[in-house]
């Protein structure tokens, strides 16, 4: 028996260091680290900022010279037929073959456009910009979802942490009343409501451990981890309380969003400058080098080469196109519109945003002294309580009283801190201060 004890000890220990192990301990700035290297969401826009560089160049933009090499050779199978005033040369023949050579090198520059080269690449740099704004601002989203998930968990393991030490008082309340229904001085039904009281702080526990469990999930996902990985989070949450509403504001204009929507303007007024060219004179200037061979095996010529270089200019005047250019021209006037007011309209949102987060921040920030010295004094309030109790100075009713007193206070205390800590991350992110 004592054999089968040990081996029973030896296998439960093994299977607790093998459960510790398999548990992954990660931290914030981890945990930030693997959401931004594995998120679509980043990745995708991380694809759309190198398209945009890519793009930024000056041969896209239409400034560099186009060079293009062509060359051709046909053959051919005749029937000639040559008559002359002199009956005696006239000449009819079949099959008569010949060879066809065409070869070129052609360079041609654009020279002026309306300047439509210099607005291109100016559009093609602003593209560029707003992808890097747009990925900066959804590294800012991703960082905050994986605070806002990371710190819930923490602040379910602290509810899940006043649910046991409301435990541990019941149970000590059930233990009292055990053994003093033994010496005969407690009754059934005190010792019944302990016993149901008990059983629903457990039944509390259980579903605590499933949103705990939940959360992680959750958490999971945002960092494109497996919702089955086995992670344990060892952490506090501190609130910095020094946040300044002036300084919030200054930082929220550099937003990443805001400066998107900002540089979309840009991009607008410079698609109306292209438009605009577009009625504008093009001048070309072209160069290159041709050669041309003709054989013939029979004919007037039976060789005939030519070769050498060209050069020459090009101009191109647009005169009528139906008054497209014109409408064109209208329509990207009245997109720029259109792009300044979703940027005047994203700035008010902002500012409205700023103002309630601040003050949802600021009211939470001064109530946690208060609600942390609530917290202390219902400790003291619950040990105290159950003092009397055991000395039979209290009654079932005030120890319940005192535990749900305590529970109370360490639920809002948590959630309390964790809305400031939220308020804090919403501040950071719309102020482009969150670090990743």
């Amino acid at each position: 028996m004592q054999k089968i004890f040990s081996s029973l000890l030896l296998t439960t220990v093994l299977l607790l260091a093998l459960h510790a192990k398999a548990q992954q301990k990660i931290t914030l700035k981890y945990a930030i680290e693997t959401a931004l290297k594995n998120s679509y969401d980043v990745k995708l826009l991380e694809n759309t900022a190198a398209i945009s560089k890519n793009n930024n160049d000056y041969g896209v933009a239409g400034a560099l010279p186009t060079i293009t090499a062509t060359g051709n050779e046909n053959k051919t199978s005749s029937t000639l037929q040559q008559q002359y005033t002199d009956p005696t040369r006239n000449t009819t023949k079949s099959g008569v073959s010949g060879t066809t050579v065409t070869a070129g090198l052609s360079a041609s520059v654009v020279l002026f456009n309306g300047y439509r080269v210099q607005t291109t690449k100016e559009k093609l740099a602003a593209l560029e910009n707003q992808s890097n704004s747009l990925l900066n601002a959804q590294m800012q989203n991703t960082t905050a979802t994986i605070m806002q998930q990371y710190y819930n968990i923490v602040r379910q393991q602290v509810y899940l942490s006043t649910i046991q030490k409301s435990i541990d008082a019941s149970q000590q309340r059930l233990d009292i009343i055990t053994a003093k229904q033994k010496i005969g001085v407690a009754n059934d039904a005190d010792y019944l409501q302990s016993n149901l009281d008990l059983n629903a702080l457990v039944q509390a526990k259980q579903n605590q451990l499933l949103v705990i469990s939940q959360a992680k999930e959750d958490l999971l996902n945002t960092m494109v981890m497996p919702a089955n990985a086995n992670i344990e989070i060892s952490d506090s949450i501190l609130v910095d309380t020094q946040l300044g509403l002036e300084n919030i504001k200054d930082k929220s204009l550099q937003n990443p969003a805001l400066q998107s929507a900002e540089q979309q303007v840009k991009i607008n007024q410079l698609i109306e400058k292209e438009t605009r060219a577009l009625m504008y004179p093009t001048l070309r200037a072209n160069t290159g080098y041709n050669f041309s061979s003709n054989q013939s095996a029979a004919g007037f010529s039976l060789l005939n080469e030519t070769y050498g270089p060209f050069v020459g200019v090009n101009l191109s005047i647009p005169l009528y196109a139906g008054g497209a250019s014109k409408k064109s021209y209208k329509n990207a006037k009245i997109n720029t519109q259109s792009a300044n007011l979703q940027y005047h309209s994203a700035l008010d949102r902002m500012s409205t945003n700023v103002a309630k987060t601040y003050q949802a921040y600021q009211t939470s920030v001064k109530q946690l002294p208060t609600e942390e010295q609530n917290y202390k004094m219902s400790q003291s309030l619950l040990n105290l309580v159950m003092q009397k109790f055991q000395l039979g100075q209290a009654t079932i009713v005030d120890v319940k009283q005192a535990q749900q007193s305590f529970e109370n206070a360490g639920f809002r205390l948590v959630s309390l801190i964790y809305t400031a800590k939220i308020a804090e991350v919403e501040l950071k992110r719309l102020s482009n201060q969150l670090a990743f």
